[in-house]
């Protein structure tokens, strides 16, 4: 139904309506797939439009097109305060020269205005003034903006990518900011330094179900206890309802309740710069070969509080392998 309402509005580019649906990459393809089987939409040149079948059908079925959402704040409920402009003016000079993504993180950052608000949501929450923050993974460079507040006592940024870590900790000492960054394989356990030493963890994990098992059990073994919060970005493109279900199930086993979901709250600018730069290697672009064209990758963001100790559903060295980063879901991860 939402891709017959989008197109009820006229042709539009695949990568558009990837962005007007809420099915998972997989099962997109599949039903644009069986529509044009059904000769209800055609495909030319990477647009998406209508038949004169499809019209009659979508006019059967009221598939109009309205669109609802706040123009103001682009639909995220959440504008950049002016409390933060001096520290947006920072934060988007250092975001500027940030490293460039590497495929074989699976790395790829949200936009600054994005990170910015996410901090603002983290405030309004309780969860950035006088807290010790962890973040887990920092291509978006969230560690810095969070520290450029100066309202958390102290934030660790944990990441693989030594680039990140010398970035990180550069800003940090040209901005004289309570940061640190440090390098980290999170199939490693956290030292005892870092583990139950947080009142919050921050994490865009990667979404194959064993990998994002593994950051999540991190970031429970950062926490200090019952009242502690986690943060952390997902999609619906890689990640099907049966899949939520499957995190949010993990979730309450280690002692969580989720408090928060903010629909479509982060989104990964279509770029050059960002791992737009690899996207020959996506799964889903090999599927509809045709090039990217739209703002299309867009993740939800999860805001979960422990409501006793948080149990790690893994602890210890994980030896994991491909699973870590692919599932048969994961069609916008490099193969």
């Amino acid at each position: 139904m939402q891709l017959l309402q989008r197109l009820s509005r006229g042709a539009a580019s695949v990568w558009e309506l990837v962005d007007a649906q809420d099915a998972s990459l997989s099962e997109f393809y599949a039903a644009l797939e069986a529509l044009k089987k059904r000769g209800l939409v055609e495909v030319d040149g990477g647009r998406v439009s209508l038949t004169r079948a499809g019209c009659e059908h979508a006019s059967r079925l009221r598939a109009r097109f309205y669109d609802f959402r706040c123009a103001a704040c682009d639909a995220r409920g959440y504008v950049i305060p002016g409390e933060l402009e001096e520290v947006a003016r920072s934060f988007y000079e250092i975001a500027k020269h940030r490293p460039l993504p590497r495929e074989e993180y699976d790395q790829g950052y949200i936009s600054p205005e994005d990170v910015l608000k996410r901090v603002a949501f983290m405030y309004e929450r309780g969860d950035l003034a006088a807290s010790e923050i962890l973040v887990i993974g920092d291509d978006d460079l969230l560690s810095v903006a969070a520290a450029l507040t100066r309202l958390p006592s102290r934030v660790v940024a944990l990441e693989i990518d030594e680039r990140l870590v010398r970035f990180i900790n550069r800003a940090a000492e040209e901005h004289g900011l309570s940061l640190e960054a440090r390098g980290y394989d999170v199939r490693d356990p956290l030292s005892e330094e870092l583990a139950g030493g947080f009142d919050v963890f921050v994490s865009d994990p990667v979404e194959a179900l064993e990998g994002i098992k593994l950051f999540l059990s991190r970031g429970a073994a950062s926490l200090r206890g019952e009242g502690s919060a986690g943060y952390f970005g997902l999609t619906t493109l890689e990640a099907s309802l049966k899949k939520w279900y499957e995190i949010q199930r993990m979730l309450f086993e280690m002692g969580f309740v989720v408090t928060d979901i903010r629909r479509r709250f982060s989104v990964y600018p279509c770029e050059e710069t960002n791992f737009f730069r690899y996207q020959e290697k996506l799964p889903i672009v090999k599927k509809l070969r045709t090039p990217c064209d739209h703002d299309w990758f867009k993740s939800a963001l999860y805001r979960i509080e422990a409501v006793r100790e948080p149990e790690p559903l893994i602890e210890g060295r994980a030896e994991l392998g491909e699973e870590f980063y692919h599932d048969e879901e994961c069609w916008a991860t490099p193969e």
